[in-house]
Order: structure tokens, then C-alpha cells, then sequence
């Protein structure tokens, strides 16, 4: 009986679906209406709530496009107040209450951007009143508000209803207590009469974070939450629900389910400072504002729980009267109520301040407290006063700077502040300006100081009058007491001062040239004390050109030597001289006076030509040369100078011209077209202007030289312009091959002389070699270990002393002793070379006939060889009977010279 029953349970679901599908073709069959586009409602009623917070949805309008693919623009005809998306959903644009809504219906329209086909609906916003609040407490499940998905068909043909559905907001209570879950609403869909139907919840609180807060029945869509909610947390929830066959096909679409958490008073307030710091003048009038506290509630401010209200509960001390602020209960703002602020006496109050909601409910209200410091500000309304009525001093005359009396004051003000800072001033007794009283920064003392010298002679004693203000003015209403003025009288004690010149500097005008011993003027000091009999004595401190001398008792100054005014130490006609004045007091003062004489200019000064060197072309074009004159006096003893070129040398005139330009300035040029290269020293004649004038010929030197096409000198031509031009530098190179040449010779004659001596060597016997005094009569040198020898012995031997020639210890000692000699014959001064022999001759003949001669040869006397000499002595020969027996016939040999030596030996007795 059983078994048919259970095998037709599965088959039961497959009939009902063959039956509505045989229903829908039956439908088709007979021709459904057609789909026209527009919204789906003419009329749409939203239920609004009271309050409405900006960005929250309110409700949506559904548009039936009938598949014309391409979305549609909605516009809004208040769009200040209401937003709406793409999707249909009407959000409000700002915080909204249903009281300051308009009346009339809210206007949606649609447009097709492709063929701008529009469409209009109206929304009617309904009073709260209508609106229905679900879970305020826990109902039972059948009990619960119902929302139902709107009906659509499965043709995706929506039908034509009368009105669509809008689902007004679900509030929830924060801080619930249970139990939970606690049921909220219930989701269903009309398709769940034919087709068994899940359903489900998405968004923030149910599958996102924070999840599993809102859970959902998937059977009968109850939707339930799961813990207490924290509206300061988070205050919304935006859920949206969903319904699917047991395939996980979509039946409906999701609808928007917006869940409103409402406040409860769980926050007390909380001040921004614990310590709140203000301050007041002192004397403030009532209604002075001082300050501001505010604290904050983390309720809804839109609510009595986050209203908030202030109130003062204490204030101390009490003085001059409990109640000197109150506090704005809705601002926080504090503000003076009585008179009485006085600095002096209460310097700072302390206010207890209380914030508490539910706008001050003292009932059901949460209070906080804060403290509020008020600082009582110092105003000048005390003025200093000074201590005595009378204060003194003592300073020594021409003493500055210094302090001599010290004023101190008291002030009830603040210190250290510009109403306790005293300021003085002296208001009678210094009519010259000759104190001051700065303020001592640190003890607010007057330091009556000197700034101008005193002097005992005049004024012995000073009686000040000084008054004591502060660095802002009294307050209003406040005057200046008596106090605040006093006298200080200051005695001035007698020093020795400084003798002094008057006037000084002195200034005296003479005409240059004064004769030293002469007069000038009488410069003496004075002695400022008059109480003191002192004398004074003079002397010079200062005198650069020691022109000046001063009288050491009357001061009267007198010259030692002539004033020039063209001294180097006179400056612009002036010549300073400093002397000093001594006293002798103990201790003694001195002063210095300076003497400034004038100099006037007198015409003792030649005008000299300037330039001195200048430079000029060899050819006339350009030749010109612009000089001046230079004259170390003053006009009218200088310019204007005459010129003209002196008369000797001749030339001078005869080459040059000179024309005058201005008074001052002339002008040199060639008269000649063409003067040879050169230095020339042109003699100018230059003749002042002054009475008796002065008149002088200077030397111009001028360089001609070769010249470019822009007339300047060349290079070669400076350089000849130095004295080195090219005559003298090709001289200079010829002497130098000379010079070579000569050297060259004097080397080759040298080895030439050398072959001689060595082949002579071989022909004579040593001790009979003769080489004794030939050195004399020719440039043969000494012997092998003398060569140095002088060739001027050959030319002028009388010019010579026989002592300087050849010092005694440097003597041979077979050399003739050194005593009055016979007189030689003498030779010229430049003999002719073919005179030698004649003069060698001549000189044998007077040897001879010296009865004073030694036994020697006595031309030795005429050369030295030299020690070490390897020929032999030539002492045993006879100059006039010994040559027979020697051959001589070699000397011809020797060259032309020592020919007739060898006739005078070698030949026969005549």
C-alpha cells in the first residue's frame, strides 16, 4: 500500500512542472498583451521617516525597458534634496525632516539618450505616522512584518500593477539586551506558493565584515540579529536580500532592506582639555568675554542624548564675590558677571565646570566636569613711587659717564612687566643736558648718570628734578601720586684741569720765504682754574719741517728757518705745528694747540718743460710733439708760460720749431724732412707769468726713430732708441770673429813656437843654450817653466821703474844688483819693429862701457827666465872677444831679426 504512495512523492514536483508549462503555452498560444516601456507604477507612496540622514536610500523606482537594450537617464525635480542612480534607487541628497518637505509630489523622469522618448512618474512622500517599526520588542515569527518581493513572470514580462513596493528602513535599538537571535522582518516571495525557494542576505553585517551579525531563515526568510548593535560604531546597515530556486536560480530580483541602528544614551560627555586656561584684565567690566569650553558627546547629536549642557558648580576663591563668571549652558562660553577683578588682591580663579546630556536633564542626563584656570591679567593701574623725597650725589668735574646717584622706586604692578618698568625723566635743573637717568633693567633703579662734563668754576652745585613713570600709561581713571616725583641734589668737586689754547687751531697767513729769527705770533694758553694760581710752560710737540720755536714761558712762536711753500710738509698752503701748555699743578695738566700758518705763494719756483722724454718719426709727417711746463708756485706766479728754443747749440733752431699752443701748452716740431734716427737733447727756454718772472731752459730729450703707417716707433727702432742700433750690433759681431780669429792664431803661433824650440833643442847644447835675454826684444816668452810675461817691456821700457817691475824677492841671484845705472839709450814710445836691432846694438855698446857692471852679461837685466831654467850659465861669456869660437850661423835660421845677432857673432872681427 505504501510503496505506490512513496514512488509517486519525486514524481508529484515533475507534474507540477509540466502542468505550468502546459498553462504558459496555452497563455502564448492565445496571445499575450504587448510590452509597452515606462515605469511600472503611475503613482509610487514612500512612507518617509521623521529624520533622514544624508546619503541614506529612501526608496526605488522600477522602469520597464522591454528589452530596448541601452539603459535610461533618470532626472529628479528636486534634486537639493533627492538623488537617484542608474539603477532606480532615490537616495537622500542631504539630512532631511519630513516637516520641511514639500507638499506636493516628487516628479521622476526618464529619458532615452538614443531617441529622447521620455517618461514621467510621481512619488507621494507619506507622514511617518504610517510607517510601521519592526523589532521593537521580540515577536513571535508569525507576528512579524512581512516583505514581499514584487511579482514578475517567467517570461521576464512583468505585469502591469497597480503600484510597486518600497521598503521603508528597519530600526533596531543599539545596546539590545535579547535574547538572540531576536527575529527582525520577514522575506517572502510570492513564488514560494509554486516553487519551493531559498533565501538569502548579503552586505556589511551578514556575509562581509563584520560578518554574521544579520542572519536570514533560508526557508522562511526570517531575518534575525545575532548581538547587541553599537549605533556609535556603526550607525546603518545596507542589506540586500535574495530569492533562488532549489536550482540557485534567481526567482526575484534583490531587494534593498536598509537597517537603522537607534541611539541610546550610552556616551557621557567628554571635554577636550581636562585643564582649560583663560585670561581677563583686571578691571574688566561685566560682560567681558574670557573663554570658551565645549565638550563632546559621542551620542547622536541629532537626539536629546547627544544635547549637551554647561554649567559652573564651583569657583574659588570666592573673592570679592562667589559668582564673578557664568557660563553660556549651550556655547560653553565663559564671561565676567560682576566688577572687582583686582590683580593685586586675586591673581587667578578656579571654575569646576560641568557638560551633561539629554540637555542638562539632571535626571536621566551623563555628566562630565572639567577645570578652567582663569588667570587675572596685571593692567597698569598702580604707579611707581619713590622711596625718599630726596636723594644726592658727588662726581668730580669733567667726569662722564658715570653714575652718581642711584633712585629706587616700588610698583604694586606685575614685575618685569612694561606697566612695572619705571621710565624717568628729569623735568627741571638740567636745562644744558648735561645728566640722564637710564633704568637699571634688572632692579628697576634710575641711574642718574653724567653725559656732559661739569665744571667746578661754573656751577658747584646741581639740584635735579625727576619724575617716575611706567612704560604704558595708568589706566583710566588712574593718576600719578605724589610719590612719584623727586630731587637729588649733586655736589661737584674741584680737579686741576688742562691749560687750554684759544683758539685752537690758530690760523695766521704769511707770505712764503720768511727769514729764520723772525716774529710770527704770540699762541698762549689759557688756565680754566680760576681758584688756583698756576703757571704755565710752553713747548713744541709737533713741528714736521722744524721751521718753528716757542717761547717756554710767553708762548710767543718765532722761526728757525726759511718757510717754503712748496715743502713737502706744507698740505694745500697750510703748515701745522702742535705745542703743548703745561701747569704745575699736582698732578700736572697739559693741553695741545695746533698753529695752522697759511703760506702765501711768491714766484720763487723756475717752470721746468714736461714731458721730459718724448718720441718723434724721422719724417716730418707726424711730428709733432704738445709740451707743458711744470711750475711748483701758484697762479698768478705760473702759467701762463712762454716758450722758445734756445740759440746754441745752432742746429737747434735751424731743425726745430716750436709754436705756442695756449697759455700753457706749446707744440715742438721738425723743420726739416728728415732727421736721422737718434737721441737729441732739445734746450727749451720756459718763462712764467709771475711779477718779476722766472725764466729756466730745460733739456727735452727726444728719440727719433722709424715709424709705422700710424706713427709709432717700430721695434728695431726702440731698441736702437736704447743705443743699440744696427751699425753697432754688426760691430759688435765683427769684433767677436775677431776676437776668435785672434785667439785662433794665437793657439796655432804657440804650437808653431814649440816645433822651433824643440828643433833648437837639438841643434845647441844645453850648457851652451843662449835664451837668457831674447825675451826682451821679442815676443819669444821665457823659459818652459815662465810664460807669463809682458809684451809692453818691448815697447816703452822706460816707462817702467826697475823696482816695480820685478819685486827683490823674486830676483834671480845671478841677476845684476839694483843700483844707479848708466844712462841707456832710450827708444820711442812706438818704435818701429826694424828699429829693434839697432836698439839692441846700441844697448850692448853702453853695457860695455859700464865701468859699474857686474861680470856678468848685462843684458840679463832686460827679462827674467825663470828658475829651473836647463841652459847653462852664460856668465863666463865675453860679449866682446869670446863669439870667435862659437858658430853662429843657426841665428839666420830664427828669421830676420836675429840676423844681424848672428853677423854680429858669427861674422869676422870687423
Amino acid at each position: 500500500m505504501n510503496a505506490p504512495h512513496e514512488s509517486s512523492g519525486p514524481l508529484l514536483p515533475l507534474l507540477l512542472l509540466l502542468v505550468s508549462a502546459g498553462l504558459q503555452s496555452a497563455a502564448q498560444s492565445r496571445g499575450a498583451p504587448p510590452c509597452r516601456p515606462g515605469f511600472s507604477e503611475g503613482l509610487y507612496t514612500v512612507m518617509m521617516p521623521d529624520i533622514t540622514e544624508k546619503g541614506q536610500p529612501l526608496f526605488n523606482v522600477r522602469f520597464v525597458s522591454c528589452g530596448r537594450g541601452g539603459l535610461v537617464q533618470f532626472e529628479c525635480s528636486n534634486p537639493s534634496d533627492f538623488r537617484i542612480e542608474a539603477d532606480g534607487v532615490v537616495y537622500a541628497a542631504k539630512a532631511l525632516q519630513h516637516s520641511t518637505l514639500p507638499a506636493s509630489p516628487l516628479l521622476i523622469k526618464a529619458t532615452d539618450p538614443t531617441t529622447q522618448q521620455q517618461w514621467v512618474t510621481q512619488v507621494r512622500l507619506a507622514p511617518p505616522t504610517q510607517v510601521r517599526e519592526v523589532a521593537v520588542p521580540p515577536v513571535i515569527s508569525q507576528d512579524l512584518k512581512e516583505i514581499v518581493f514584487p511579482s514578475r513572470n517567467t517570461d521576464s514580462e512583468l505585469k502591469r500593477m497597480k503600484r510597486d513596493w518600497v521598503i521603508p528602513p528597519i530600526n533596531v535599538p543599539e545596546n539590545s539586551r535579547g535574547p538572540f537571535p531576536q527575529e527582525l522582518v520577514r522575506i517572502r516571495s510570492d513564488n514560494d506558493k509554486n516553487h519551493p525557494l531559498r533565501y538569502s542576505v548579503t552586505g556589511p553585517g551578514a556575509d562581509q565584515p563584520p560578518n554574521g551579525i544579520f542572519t536570514i531563515d533560508p526557508i522562511s526568510g526570517e531575518l534575525s540579529v545575532n548581538k547587541p548593535l553599537d549605533r556609535e560604531h556603526i550607525p546603518n546597515f545596507n542589506l540586500r536580500a535574495h530569492a533562488v530556486d532549489m536550482n540557485g536560480n534567481q526567482i526575484e530580483n534583490p531587494i534593498d532592506i536598509l537597517i537603522n541602528v537607534i541611539d541610546m544614551n550610552d556616551n557621557r560627555p567628554e571635554f577636550g582639555h581636562q585643564v582649560w586656561n583663560g585670561t581677563v584684565p583686571e578691571g574688566s567690566k561685566p560682560g567681558t568675554f574670557v573663554m570658551t569650553v565645549t565638550a563632546v558627546d559621542k551620542d547622536d547629536p541629532k537626539t536629546a542624548n547627544g544635547m549637551l549642557r554647561y554649567k559652573i558648580l564651583s569657583q574659588s576663591p570666592e573673592s570679592p564675590n562667589p559668582n564673578m563668571f557664568t557660563i553660556n549652558n549651550k556655547t560653553g562660553g565663559i564671561i565676567t558677571v560682576a566688577a572687582g577683578l583686582d590683580r593685586e588682591k586675586v591673581s587667578q580663579y578656579t571654575l569646576i565646570i560641568q557638560a551633561t546630556d539629554t540637555e542638562g536633564n539632571p535626571m536621566y542626563g551623563l555628566s562630565n566636569t572639567a577645570t578652567a584656570v582663569i588667570r587675572v591679567t596685571d593692567v597698569n593701574d598702580n604707579a611707581p613711587e619713590f622711596t625718599a623725597e630726596a636723594f644726592f650725589g658727588r662726581v668730580h668735574e669733567n667726569q662722564v659717564n658715570v653714575i652718581v646717584a642711584n633712585l629706587s622706586v616700588t610698583d604694586k604692578d606685575q614685575p618685569n612687566t612694561p606697566a612695572w618698568n619705571a621710565v624717568y625723566k628729569i623735568i627741571s635743573g638740567d636745562p644744558f643736558g648735561k645728566f640722564s637717568v637710564p633704568t637699571d633693567p634688572t632692579t628697576n633703579e634710575g641711574l642718574v648718570t653724567v653725559v656732559k662734563p661739569l665744571d667746578f668754576e661754573l656751577n658747584k652745585t646741581h639740584l635735579l628734578k625727576i619724575e617716575a613713570r611706567n612704560e604704558v600709561p595708568l589706566a583710566r581713571g588712574i593718576s600719578s601720586p605724589r610719590q612719584s616725583t623727586a630731587t637729588i641734589s649733586i655736589q661737584v668737586l674741584d680737579v686741576n684741569e688742562s691749560p687750554y689754547f684759544e683758539p685752537n687751531p690758530k690760523v695766521v697767513r704769511l707770505e712764503e720765504g720768511v727769514m729764520p729769527e723772525t716774529d710770527l705770533v704770540p699762541f698762549p694758553a689759557k688756565d680754566p682754574d680760576h681758584f688756583m694760581h698756576q703757571s704755565i710752560s710752553y713747548s713744541k710737540l709737533s713741528d714736521p719741517a722744524n721751521w718753528l720755536r716757542i717761547d717756554p714761558h710767553s708762548g710767543r712762536i718765532s722761526t728757525t728757518a726759511v718757510l717754503d711753500r712748496e715743502s713737502p710738509y706744507v698740505k694745500n698752503s697750510y703748515y701745522n705745528a702742535t705745542f703743548v701748555a703745561l701747569d704745575n699743578g699736582k698732578p700736572a695738566a697739559s693741553g695741545t694747540g695746533t698753529l695752522q700758518i697759511y703760506l702765501l705763494d711768491i714766484n720763487d719756483n723756475a717752470p721746468k718743460v714736461f714731458p721730459h722724454e718724448v718720441e718723434v718719426c724721422e719724417k716730418p709727417e707726424p711730428n709733432a710733439i704738445n709740451i707743458t711746463a711744470l711750475d711748483g708756485d701758484l697762479i698768478p706766479n705760473a702759467g701762463p708760460f712762454a716758450f722758445e728754443l734756445a740759440h746754441r747749440p745752432s742746429d737747434v733752431r735751424r731743425n726745430w720749431t716750436i709754436t705756442r699752443i695756449s697759455g700753457d701748452y706749446a707744440q715742438l716740431s721738425l723743420r726739416i724732412g728728415f732727421l736721422e734716427s737718434g737721441i737729441y737733447e732739445i734746450p727749451v727756454i720756459i718763462t712764467d707769468s709771475g711779477n718779476l718772472p722766472m725764466s729756466n731752459t730745460s733739456y727735452l730729450r727726444i728719440k727719433v726713430c722709424q715709424c709705422d703707417i700710424n706713427g709709432d716707433c717700430t721695434d728695431q727702432q726702440h731698441i736702437r732708441a736704447a743705443g743699440l742700433g744696427t751699425g753697432a750690433i754688426i760691430s759688435i759681431l765683427l769684433c767677436i770673429i775677431l776676437l776668435l780669429i785672434l785667439v785662433l792664431m794665437f793657439v796655432v803661433w804657440m804650437k808653431r813656437r814649440d816645433k822651433e824650440r824643440q828643433a833648437k833643442q837639438l841643434l845647441i847644447d844645453p850648457e851652451d843654450d843662449v835664451r837668457d835675454n831674447i825675451l826682451k826684444y821679442d815676443e819669444e816668452g821665457g823659459g818652459e817653466e815662465d810664460q807669463d810675461y809682458d809684451l809692453s817691456q818691448l815697447q816703452q821700457p822706460d816707462t817702467l821703474e826697475p823696482d816695480a817691475i820685478k819685486p827683490v824677492g823674486i830676483r834671480r841671484l845671478d841677476e845684476r844688483p839694483l843700483h844707479p845705472e848708466p844712462q841707456y839709450p832710450m827708444r820711442s814710445a812706438a818704435p818701429h819693429p826694424g828699429d829693434i836691432g839697432d836698439f839692441i846694438n846700441e844697448g850692448l855698446k853702453a853695457a860695455d862701457n859700464d865701468p859699474t857692471a857686474p861680470p856678468y852679461d848685462s843684458l840679463l837685466v832686460f827679462d827674467y827666465e825663470g828658475s829651473g831654467s836647463t841652459a847653462g850659465s852664460l856668465s863666463s861669456l865675453n860679449s866682446s872677444s869670446s863669439g870667435g869660437d862659437q858658430d853662429y850661423d843657426y841665428l839666420n835660421d830664427w828669421g830676420p831679426r836675429f840676423r844681424k845677432l848672428a853677423d854680429m857673432y858669427g861674422g869676422s872681427d870687423d
